[in-house]
């Protein structure tokens, strides 16, 4: 363990059992927080239980979890609440979607990336909320993209585009929402980390040096650059930030 920063909070972050959810999960549990990570990857998010328990860490999942599925979700809530006595931080880190140019895109392609970027956090935000009430507040935390602001030369993105501009939207209007209740709101907009989904676009031609090009800082990031942020925007140092999007992205959007 790192520190007790989030000691005595509960943290629930999707998508645990791979890239930035994983590297997320770990963190926040290695600051003090328990953590209920989920995945639709059952092996991955085994694996993820497997080495927070090696380090000792508390964090438990629930998979295999469909974020697409309401109900999926409210058990996932139900359950984080039930073990742990309370809900305080989302992190909605779990998505899909389909990466192809408008001219190899279909409609299938296209609903899919956008239910898998903007229903998962709608089915989130909805079933934590009266969790987070009970609480006395609360902080989320959602994933929009570098790709919500520039287009990146090589990359087919369209739908990707649209679905994370559309949390950039979601996020903004629950921060209004929340401020009554001393939920916060926050989003996060990473520019390209190496996880298994990004490793095969890396290895198109020329496409890590488009990348490269639009940074500052020379290098590609880790999960656990945002992680890192992630455990600031959920702590109690945090207490007055809400409604923002935060460029975690070495430079890219700088520009």
């Amino acid at each position: 363990m790192l520190s007790e920063r989030l000691k005595g909070k509960v943290a629930v972050v999707t998508g645990s059992g791979n890239g930035i959810g994983k590297g997320v999960a770990l963190m926040l549990a290695r600051h003090g927080a328990q953590v209920m990570g989920c995945d639709i990857d059952v092996a991955a998010a085994t694996a993820t239980v497997n080495e927070a328990r090696a380090e000792g860490l508390p964090l438990e999942s629930l998979h295999p979890c469909d974020l697409t599925r309401p109900e999926d979700v409210q058990r996932l809530m139900d359950g984080a609440a039930q073990r742990f006595g309370g809900i305080d931080a989302l992190v909605n880190a779990g998505a899909w979607g389909a990466f192809r140019m408008i001219e190899e895109m279909t409609h299938g392609d296209w609903k899919r990336t956008l239910e898998g970027e903007l229903d998962v956090v709608f089915n989130g935000c909805k079933s934590v909320w009266e969790y987070l009430k009970r609480r006395g507040g609360g902080s989320i935390v959602n994933f929009a993209s570098a790709n919500a602001y520039q287009a990146l030369k090589g990359s087919g993105a369209l739908a990707h585009c649209a679905g994370k501009g559309g949390v950039l939207a979601m996020t903004r209007q629950l921060a209004m929402e929340g401020g009554p209740h001393n939920i916060r709101a926050n989003s996060i907009s990473p520019g390209l980390i190496v996880t298994a989904a990004t490793k095969p676009v890396l290895e198109l031609p020329g496409f890590k040096d488009n990348v490269l090009e639009k940074m500052m800082i020379k290098r590609l990031g880790q999960p656990e650059d945002i992680a890192w942020f992630v455990t600031f925007l959920v702590s109690d140092e945090a207490g007055w930030l809400t409604g923002a999007d935060y460029h975690i992205d070495g430079g890219a959007t700088a520009w």
